[in-house]
């Protein structure tokens, strides 16, 4: 038997169309058993390692915040992907079907790479561990695989409830707990009645949202450097992250796989399956 109960609804969509730059807000999205359509399809590769390149790294790659990309026209369909549009930390913007995109990015983030669609055989990154005292790694940077065939780090969809950010800026107050911090790709609306960290206690069970998609929640999702660092208005501030491990475990959301595919839009809402 299985019973269902509302988890709230969907209050805001993201993508990223290349990793590790600032995405885009949606109202609407397909999703398909490789998440929301269009997420992560790009990303850039440094040509001297040949590991995807990440803002888990700051210190090699300390612009890729400043860097934004956006899609020139909505995407239909994984394996036509429309050409993406990037706008450089300076300013100035650049196409992704242009001759000389490889030689544009390079020279902006001071290191050579090229920008790819098609993912490496076995892709991985570099992270850096912020000198934190609940890190079991501290000031260290280290090699991290991805998962086979994507430009994910852990997983292809990520969730996160308003009521665990409101309880984040209880809890620290001066810092700037926004969502643009912690890249998800789904934003619930959590319930009134809802607890903080909510989320939680939703691993290993199943959403359903809007008509159709079925999502199964995998794991908590980790933390890591990227969320303390500075873009746009945020300041830099390793309060976000030490307030995350001292409070969740260093966890501020979840993680899940796609059961059942199709269209969510905001507004639609999220139903709790209880098997």
């Amino acid at each position: 038997m299985s019973s269902n109960s509302m988890a709230g609804s969907v209050v805001s969509l993201w993508h990223y169309p290349v990793k590790s730059m600032m995405g885009e807000e949606i109202r609407s999205t397909a999703i398909t058993e490789g998440g929301l359509l269009g997420d992560r399809a790009y990303a850039l590769i440094d040509t001297e390692t040949g590991k995807v390149v990440s803002a888990k790294n700051p210190q090699k790659w300390p612009n890729m915040f400043h860097c934004s990309s956006c899609y020139l026209e909505r995407p239909q369909g994984s394996n036509t992907l429309p050409p993406v549009r990037i706008m450089l930390p300076d300013g100035t913007v650049a196409d992704s079907n242009q001759a000389d995109i490889n030689t544009i990015l390079s020279e902006a983030l001071g290191r050579s790479v090229r920008l790819e669609s098609r993912v490496p055989k076995t892709p991985n990154l570099e992270e850096y561990w912020p000198d934190i005292q609940e890190l079991d790694n501290r000031n260290i940077v280290t090699d991290e695989k991805m998962p086979e065939g994507t430009f994910f780090d852990l997983a292809i969809i990520h969730l996160l409830t308003t009521s665990t950010i409101d309880e984040l800026r209880r809890l620290y107050p001066q810092g700037r707990f926004e969502v643009r911090r912690f890249r998800p790709n789904i934003v619930v609306n959590s319930l009134p009645d809802q607890p903080a960290f909510a989320e939680n206690q939703w691993v290993g069970k199943t959403l359903a949202i809007g008509d159709n998609v079925l999502l199964k929640v995998t794991e908590p999702c980790p933390r890591c450097v990227m969320t303390t660092l500075a873009q746009g208005d945020l300041p830099d501030d390793k309060g976000i992250l030490r307030t995350a491990l001292q409070k969740n475990n260093g966890h501020v959301g979840i993680y899940a796989s796609v059961v059942q595919s199709g269209t969510i839009k905001c507004g639609d809402e999220i139903k709790l399956i209880e098997n």
